[in-house]
């Protein structure tokens, strides 16, 4: 399902994901098969990291296209969100909360079956999503109207959740178009959110093989930007590579849940930035008091494998790693959040972009029907189950 989001100089108003289905051998069609290919379970050492926590007490907001509460995987851990688009598709039609089920899943899926055997398994089970939808789905009739209409959604939405208990935002879209450019509503409603204290994770940006532009979210300042590696943790191809990536993360071969009833498998820098984003839950859980520079700065710290030894544009400072960073978070001093320096200190001003590769002209150009890309892109289903038979299907 390649993905693609559209911008105006009101910020990111809607998703395009398109999907590509393919049959895959009934060999391996059967729930137990999905649990099996969560590679990144193991990968992230998330049976180390819940021995401290599993992410009680975090609420994660997901800003995407809504979530399905009634998903097996995440029944009970979705709290009742906000639509800041206000029309479109809605529960029971085929455009509607498919990505945001997939980052919520990947984020707190919890199984389903006896024991919760079955289904997907987020890295932070036990924290909470709050579904903010900012952007509408692929084939939904109404996206044009938002695309003229609701143009300040994505920056309503971060102040919305972060007035309303998120201690993550995870924004798993973005625009990494030759033409982006930061707006700044966005901008200021980031650094809002972490001088109230809640951590922002962001998409690198899945424009590695389109010219590397700089993408938005992910660049502005204090935002923990994730870019995507496979299995091995060779980066993804189509990875953005910038100054601002944080860490990387799973972004290759990911199972995820969809409200169709079915699993598919996809890859992206949204994903990635899903994963982070339920690392965050973890750390926060386990270390309450930390604030958003200090957990950025701690899974820089505590990033595994970096190429370089240090930092680089396609892998950050490294693969995340949760376990590692709740460990060294236990030997830091929790700072004070609001006090009169906090937010110049940390999240001040970034690097001047407003003419990068000499595409973009400034903060308030208006970009008509200007394309960026980043989200998720799924090509197999895996498994269809809720009542379904256990079978392959397009």
């Amino acid at each position: 399902m390649t993905a693609q989001a559209t911008r105006t100089a009101g910020g990111l108003i809607s998703a395009l994901l398109a999907a590509s289905l393919a049959l895959v051998p009934a060999t391996t069609a059967h729930a137990d098969g999905i649990r099996a290919q969560q590679w990144a379970l193991d990968a992230m050492h998330t049976q180390e990291a819940w021995r401290t926590t599993k992410g009680k007490g975090i609420t994660v907001a997901v800003l995407d296209t809504g979530v399905d509460a009634e998903h097996p995987d995440l029944a009970g851990n979705v709290l009742t969100g906000k639509d800041m688009v206000g029309f479109g598709a809605s529960r029971g039609d085929r455009s509607w909360a498919r990505h945001g089920t997939a980052m919520a899943g990947i984020i707190a899926g919890h199984g389903h079956g006896p024991g919760n055997g079955d289904g997907v398994l987020g890295i932070a089970p036990e924290a909470k999503i709050l579904p903010v939808r900012v952007i509408l789905e692929d084939g939904d009739s109404a996206r044009t109207k938002a695309r003229n209409t609701r143009g300040n959604a994505l920056a309503e939405g971060i102040r919305w959740a972060t007035d309303h208990g998120a201690d993550v935002i995870n924004l798993s879209l973005g625009d990494d178009s030759k033409s982006a450019h930061p707006e700044p509503a966005e901008d200021a409603a980031v650094q809002y959110a972490l001088k109230k204290g809640a951590v922002v994770v962001a998409s690198a940006g899945n424009g590695g093989e389109k010219g590397d532009h700089i993408s938005y979210p992910a660049a502005y300042p204090g935002v923990i930007a994730v870019t995507a590696v496979d299995r091995y943790g060779t980066r993804a191809s189509f990875s953005t590579r910038r100054w601002y990536a944080t860490v990387s993360a799973p972004g290759v071969d990911v199972v995820i849940a969809d409200p169709d009833d079915r699993y598919y498998e996809g890859w992206g820098t949204s994903a990635a930035s899903a994963f982070v984003s339920g690392a965050v839950a973890l750390v926060k859980s386990a270390h309450p008091g930390l604030s958003p520079a200090q957990i950025k700065q701690l899974l820089a710290d505590t990033a595994r494998n970096a190429p370089t030894g240090g930092h680089d544009d396609s892998h950050g400072f490294g693969f995340v790693d949760p376990a590692a960073a709740i460990k060294a978070g236990g030997r830091l001093k929790p700072e004070e959040l609001h006090s009169a320096v906090y937010g110049d200190k940390y999240f001040g001003p970034g690097p001047d972009t407003s003419a990068d590769d000499g595409s973009s002209s400034g903060w308030a150009v208006a970009l008509a029907g200007g394309l960026g890309v980043v989200v998720l892109a799924t090509a197999v289903v895996l498994w269809r189950g809720r009542g379904g038979s256990r079978r392959f299907g397009v």
